[in-house]
């Protein structure tokens, strides 16, 4: 599925870029026939496809920079791309682009025990840091469901976060450098290895820029050190209005939990027959919540925990009694995605963030959207920072059901921005939440995202048409402001 403003491919195009690229790149690091560039169509957003013109696998900084001048001359478009496990769109290729992958920039390049800290390249799993420093007794604390497989270079693009962001942070608070290359081919260093650098913070700024701005080559990560104990409580409760309540009074008493999870009834009945996980499938709402540290605080956590949910109104309280259990409980909560396919044909993964006093105004909320768009809603998500996953199930086999989901994904995020949230919290705007864009943000918001953009990217030949939306588009979305026939802001490029 292209936007409406991408070239078609052309064989004649293709062989010209593929003749400058040969001067410099051996055959092995460039794709060009369809079945081999297949695979790279579209990222865990698969309801969108399209095949790229070729598919690029540099080894090298010095490759990434060639491939990036040689582009940026003939004006191709370019869509960088890490293990493609992202759910928003943002990987999606181009008919007449060029898909930058950076699977072989794959090594850990150097750790460093005592300074915690680890310098890897993009194309470097998340869960392979944690392996790779786990003798030193240290991991990498960012873990996303998909942490088996994401690369961090996509991490660095999402921010991701995972079950363990409320009390380690997301992805911008866990990494120190990032070293990327510009659509001029310039390698530049956002960051240090101390704890500020000089200037503008720039690493923010590329942070979550979702491939818009440049190329990862390394980055820079914080470890942590591994706690000498972890548990988890698990409460049910037969009501998700008091599973809301009971996440927003465990932060009211000064309580910051390693992780804080919820899961609805449709969630944890879907997962169970999947992993196991000891969980109640009556209940209609299970909370997960962590602590670790030192024994004698996880102790002491762990019954102040307990005795917060349960003045909260948790029909049953469960507490890990060993890791292999610990692990137990949450292989559900980190399943819940493919498990989906248990119950439905199909799921629309959404992604929006919400003020944590708001979770049971909006889980009423997406109950009666349910009805309203015929379709069931299972809801899994990170209770603790209010970055909701609402998976829509649908067929998409059956006429209108994809329409109807995609309908249903922009209700949730337009009462996300509804209750002072925000349209994504880990996955990314990608093409997925473009339109969304234009709810939240006004025209000179998003003029100063595209002038962002032009700073680093002049030429819009990164990952275009993705994350920002062009002022027409949201003029006819029907969500900005048109006087007299003309837009604001009219000298800004519609790319």
């Amino acid at each position: 599925m292209n936007a409406p403003t991408d070239p078609p491919f052309s064989a004649a195009r293709q062989r010209e870029v593929l003749a400058a690229l040969r001067a410099k790149l051996p055959p092995r690091c460039i794709l060009s026939d369809a079945e081999d560039t297949r695979p790279y169509e579209c990222d865990g957003l698969a309801a969108y496809r399209q095949l790229p013109m070729l598919v690029l696998l540099p080894e090298d900084e010095a490759q990434v920079a060639f491939i990036l001048v040689t582009c940026r001359d003939l004006g191709v478009p370019i869509v960088p791309r890490g293990a493609g496990t992202g759910l928003s769109g943002g990987a999606m290729p181009i008919a007449a682009g060029v898909v930058l992958s950076t699977a072989r920039l794959n090594r850990i390049l150097s750790v460093d025990a005592h300074a915690r800290t680890a310098v890897v390249q993009p194309g470097v799993r998340n869960l392979a840091i944690s392996e790779a420093v786990a003798a030193h007794g240290l991991y990498y604390a960012p873990d996303p469901s998909s942490q088996i497989a994401c690369s961090i270079g996509g991490n660095v693009a999402e921010n991701a976060g995972g079950v363990h962001c409320l009390k380690y942070g997301l992805t911008v608070h866990n990494v120190l450098r990032v070293r990327m290359v510009g659509i001029d081919g310039v390698a530049v260093e956002l960051g240090s290895a101390a704890l500020d650098a000089p200037g503008f913070d720039l690493l923010a700024v590329f942070i979550g820029s979702e491939g818009m701005l440049g190329v990862v080559t390394e980055v820079t990560v914080k470890l942590v050190p591994k706690p000498r104990l972890a548990r988890v409580v698990m409460a049910s409760f037969d009501d998700v209005v008091k599973g809301g309540d009971a996440v927003a009074g465990v932060i009211a008493a000064g309580i910051i939990p390693a992780g804080l999870e919820m899961m609805d009834k449709t969630s944890s009945r879907m997962v169970e027959p999947f992993v196991k996980a000891g969980y109640d499938t009556e209940a209609e709402a299970i909370l997960l919540c962590e602590s670790d540290g030192i024994p004698e605080e996880v102790e002491e956590e762990i019954a102040r925990i307990s005795e917060v949910l349960q003045n909260a109104g948790a029909s049953a309280i469960a507490v890990s009694r060993d890791e292999a259990e610990r692990l137990r409980f949450w292989s559900g909560r980190k399943n819940a995605f493919p498990a989906a396919g248990r119950i439905s044909p199909d799921y629309y993964c959404m992604d929006g963030t919400i003020p944590r006093k708001h979770l049971a105004k909006v889980l009423t909320g997406i109950a009666a959207m349910t009805l309203q768009y015929g379709l069931r809603c299972a809801n899994v998500f990170h209770a603790g920072d209010g970055n909701l996953h609402p998976l829509i199930l649908f067929d998409g086999n059956r006429a209108g059901e994809f329409e109807r989901a995609e309908l249903f994904g922009a209700a949730i995020l337009a009462l996300c921005v509804e209750v002072g949230g925000t349209i994504t919290g880990e996955h990314g705007v990608g093409i997925e939440k473009i339109d969304s864009m234009c709810a939240q943000f006004s025209a000179a918001e998003i003029a100063a995202f595209i002038a962002v953009k032009r700073a680093f990217d002049g030429a819009f030949l990164l990952n275009p048409n993705k994350a920002i939306p062009t002022l027409n588009r949201c003029a006819e979305y029907g969500k900005m402001r048109v006087q007299n026939g003309r837009l604001p802001f009219a000298n800004l490029p519609r790319f």
